[in-house]
């Protein structure tokens, strides 16, 4: 297995700390406000990837955070707390409103097949372990506090910039017209630990006893503080956008080694944007679409998936309604083929060589940096193909295994009798010629929901 790592900016050969075993741990969602299908195009990847490792043969532990405090708005501190923020636009309590972003995340997450984590933690039920992470810090050296905050003092980390590449010299001329709230603030990319409730958070709705008084924690630290405590103080792969690099995971990487002195993460998987219009699609450009506007349209949201794994992870994708339409035509195709070739048994393992060497391309597209559009490719010229239909079900369902699009799940409509009637009379007249009464059944059973299609001496019946 290859995979392209954001640290080292190379494709790399995959080599976990504990084979078969694999860390994973991917930056969850903010709870704030509806979850849209950008963000679902990065936890589809995050999905694939997982699976192919599963795949493959590794034991993946996916932890994952939901932040439902401490991340503000723009990066330098300088915001409100988003969760604040949600609660008042929709006059709910933060709690409230965490809850209800939650479950809309994981409805949507659902319906587009994505496998829940291993673990899945709240911020807010680990503040404690925040707390002691904090503690380590300071007693490194890393942190001083004003009358504020907090803070990482980030000229006390050598590697500060690693991550993204970007030097503290460039985020100085970068940070120069930036609003810092916190005069005390010794650098501008110093970013804050815990937030003391004074000033403009002295109303703050979630708050903690800490050592520094009450207060909340910063975005950064619940992702370090959590993934060590479910996965260990160096992690396999780390997964998120590649909006994160520069500051949220660098953030992460320099308060996780200045704790502990190792490495953090060993692997770090990064995603591009979902575009509109070559725009990222985002909350704050109000140009997304929610998993609700694809039902309405009339988009199965497996097709979604279907249309996301045909771009690779670390290119940009612009959606469409048209491109939307037309991957839903191909699911639909697919779970067509699905319900046409799959055997009465279960499929025998694959015996002629041409069918093992269409696993075997399909194998070595996604253990090449997750080829996904290779491995669609294969899928559909192994369909074509002149292998029996039984090994074409077994590759199929076998592809699943990495695509998630529930193929070996589906099941045929139930058709009503009269309508098999209908079209048992219409079989009988076409046999005798009687052509105008064949197609007013037709007209009738189309009428009634079901579209027929003729195959030779026979016929199959379908929902439209």
């Amino acid at each position: 297995m290859k995979l392209y790592n954001t640290l080292t900016r190379k494709i790399e050969e995959f080599i976990p700390s504990s084979p078969p075993n694999v860390s994973f741990y991917a930056c969850g969602p903010t709870v704030y406000d509806f979850t849209h299908i950008g963000h679902m195009r990065t936890y589809t990847n995050n999905d694939v990837l997982r699976r192919t490792l599963t795949y493959l043969g590794f034991k993946v532990n996916e932890v994952m955070n939901i932040t439902d405090v401490g991340h503000l708005s723009g990066d330098d501190d300088s915001g409100v707390d988003k969760m604040e923020k949600g609660a008042k636009k929709y006059g709910k309590t933060v709690w409230d409103v965490a809850k209800f972003y939650t479950d809309f995340f994981f409805k949507t997450t659902d319906a587009l097949n994505i496998l829940r984590p291993s673990v899945t933690c709240k911020a807010t039920e680990h503040v404690q372990e925040m707390i002691q992470l904090i503690n380590r810090l300071k007693q490194n050296g890393f942190v001083y506090e004003t009358p504020e905050a907090i803070y990482f003092d980030v000229m006390k980390f050598n590697s500060y910039g690693k991550l993204s590449g970007q030097k503290l010299e460039e985020k100085i001329q970068a940070s120069r017209e930036e609003v810092v709230v916190d005069n005390d603030k010794k650098h501008p990319a110093d970013f804050a630990l815990w937030f003391k409730r004074v000033g403009r958070f002295a109303d703050h709705t979630m708050h903690w006893s800490s050592p520094w008084g009450e207060g909340f924690p910063g975005w950064h630290i619940e992702c370090s503080a959590m993934s060590m405590k479910y996965l260990g103080e160096t992690i396999d792969i780390h997964s998120g956008g590649i909006d994160h690099v520069p500051v949220h995971h660098e953030n992460e990487i320099a308060q996780s080694e200045g704790a502990t002195g190792k490495q953090f993460v060993k692997y770090w998987f990064h995603n591009n944007f979902l575009t509109v219009d070559g725009q990222k699609m985002s909350k704050s450009l109000g140009n997304f679409y929610t998993l609700e506007d694809i039902e309405k349209n009339k988009i199965d949201p497996l097709s979604l998936r279907l249309l996301f794994l045909q771009s690779h992870y670390r290119q940009p994708l612009n959606f469409t309604w048209q491109s939307a339409r037309a991957s839903l035509e191909a699911f639909n195709r697919l779970k067509e083929i699905a319900t046409n070739i799959k055997p009465h048994n279960a499929p025998t393992p694959l015996k002629s060589t041409k069918a093992i060497a269409f696993q075997q391309q399909f194998k070595s597209a996604i253990e090449n940096d997750l080829q996904t559009p290779q491995a669609v490719a294969v899928m559909w010229d192994m369909i074509k193909s002149d292998i029996t239909n039984e090994e074409k079900y077994f590759l199929l369902t076998d592809f699943d295994k990495v695509f998630g699009l529930n193929l070996g799940s589906i099941v045929e409509e139930k058709i009503d009798a009269n309508i098999i009637t209908l079209a048992e009379r219409r079989l009988e007249a076409r046999r005798q010629r009687n052509f105008d009464m064949s197609d007013r059944l037709r007209i009738k059973i189309e009428k009634a929901g079901f579209k027929i299609e003729d195959v030779g001496d026979a016929y199959k019946i379908k929902k439209i």
